[in-house]
């Protein structure tokens, strides 16, 4: 987030805190709804707030004494609450915002408003538990900054910790031998145990991430920015495998590959929004890069575009699971994500039974082979599959879940 905006929001006053989550009665059609409130006397005032408005799928009525808020910003735009709503049906919840900063292309509100749109569809279809949860969301008229707004989503708080600052944790007690929180007495006597329970870690979120994947895709949805930023883990510690839960989010570029989105034009309701027949839909032109690849690749009819861009989830997937596979064991600072990629892509040309003989060789990421070795290197035949080269090879999100080296732990 840039510094300009932290210091934004630090200024700003705690009455108008409280302001922003007040919420109205379900509404059917535009998210964002804005209000404007007098000054409290003593306080100044740096921004107006809005009101909550969101569809009924989304959210529940809320009162500004119902939430009390201690708030601490995060990084990527996401503002962790540490508070939690103190009455009502939504007692006990403890929420997150994620920013829009103000943008002079308004880039910003059209990304909000199709990962607002995402939200809304899927979650009416069912609340899956491997995708971040939508509660609402509301626009912040910021006076210092002209006529622009903020638009601010409010997410259930189902874990703030990213699979890449947990990858990150790994790696050091990789390196010191210890545990990603608390350890067993049987480890000193066993240190390939802490091992073990790593890697059982990292398939289990690798298999949830995948879940959250195929429910998108069997939803007509694409995901369009899989990586270790966007799954979150709701607690680190490697012991506790069974209550861990990971989940996708950040959907701003998520793309619709329903049939009525794939045929083209718009309905009724789109153009009696847009106010005219011939107005393109902004939300439409963010998969203009997904298409124009899709045509170099060969992918000319709906049916194969939509395959094309399914199979490039899959693998932004296994660039996923490269990572997961070597940073939590490698020595820290011997790789990062941007590296890994270009020597599978680069060096390799996506040939990655070579990269396995190269990465064998370097003995700070022996580890890393080790575990992509499990089972008869069934993590290199994943991987390999993943990234295969002809975009029609790649197995789907739900093939990659029966496969072995997801499902023996």
């Amino acid at each position: 987030m840039p510094c300009a905006l932290q210091e934004r929001v630090s200024d700003l006053a705690y009455s108008d805190q409280m302001a922003m989550l007040r919420a109205c009665r379900p509404c059917s059609s535009m998210l964002f709804r804005s209000y404007a409130r007098p000054a409290r006397p003593g306080y100044k005032r740096t921004r107006r707030s809005t009101k909550v408005c969101a569809p009924s799928c989304l959210t529940t009525d809320l009162s500004a004494e119902d939430i009390t808020l201690e708030s601490d910003l995060g990084p990527l735009g996401y503002m962790n609450m540490t508070r939690r709503v103190t009455r009502g049906r939504l007692q006990g919840t403890r929420v997150l915002l994620k920013v829009y900063p103000q943008s002079s292309d308004n880039q910003s509100d059209v990304l909000a408003a199709n990962e607002v749109a995402t939200h809304v569809t899927l979650q009416q279809r069912q609340d899956s538990p491997h995708l971040y949860h939508l509660l609402g969301g509301f626009e912040v008229l910021n006076e210092d900054s002209g006529p622009g707004k903020e638009q601010w989503l409010v997410f259930r708080r189902d874990g703030s910790e990213t699979a890449a600052a947990w990858a990150q944790k790994a790696a050091e007690a990789t390196a010191s031998n210890t545990s990603v929180g608390d350890g067993e007495f049987m480890d000193f006597f066993e240190p390939q145990r802490r091992l073990q329970r790593r890697q059982a870690f990292v398939c289990s979120i690798l298999r949830q991430t995948m879940q959250g994947i195929a429910f998108m895709h069997a939803n007509s949805r694409l995901h369009q920015s899989i990586g270790p930023g966007s799954v979150v883990v709701n607690m680190s510690d490697e012991r506790d495998l069974r209550a861990m839960q990971a989940r996708l989010r950040d959907l701003a570029f998520a793309v619709d590959i329903s049939n009525e989105a794939m045929i083209g034009g718009a309905t009724l309701g789109e153009i009696w929004d847009r106010g005219t027949i011939s107005a393109p839909d902004p939300k439409k032109e963010l998969a203009s890069p997904l298409w124009a690849r899709a045509r170099q690749a060969g992918a000319y009819t709906d049916t194969e575009r939509r395959n094309f861009g399914i199979a490039d989830d899959i693998y932004a997937a296994g660039l996923l699971l490269a990572y997961m596979a070597f940073i939590p064991f490698c020595k820290p600072g011997s790789i990062d994500g941007p590296s890994l990629q270009r020597l599978f892509e680069n060096t390799f040309q996506l040939d990655v039974l070579s990269a396995r003989d190269f990465c064998e060789a370097d003995d700070r990421w022996a580890k890393a082979v080790q575990v992509l070795d499990t089972n008869g290197k069934a993590g290199w035949e994943l991987l390999a599959a993943m990234l295969n080269p002809n975009w029609r090879l790649r197995p789907t999100a739900q093939s990659c879940l029966v496969h072995r080296f997801l499902t023996v732990n």
